[in-house]
């Protein structure tokens, strides 16, 4: 089971935010997900990006792979150098 961590999309219409997730790779994006690590709301500015820094690092260290997005979030918050 490949395992990912990608952002869900919620909110509404042209009022998007995201939330976190650790996801099987096979899950559409906004299905089943295995553990929400935090937010990200890009209507805010500055952009408002919260992550649980002790789930994002276990889940990482357990084989969990970012996707592009989500990769840039978390070196922003500074879980990834």
């Amino acid at each position: 089971m490949a395992v990912r961590i990608r952002l869900k999309r919620m909110g509404a219409k042209n009022n998007p935010f995201y939330r976190i997730v650790v996801a099987d790779s096979r899950s559409p994006r906004d299905g089943k997900t295995i553990d929400e690590i935090g937010y990200y709301n890009p209507l805010k500015n500055p952009a408002d990006i919260k992550v649980d820094v002790e789930k994002a690092k276990k889940w990482l260290s357990n084989g969990a792979q970012p996707t592009d997005t989500v990769k840039i979030l978390l070196k922003k918050v500074g879980v990834i150098e």
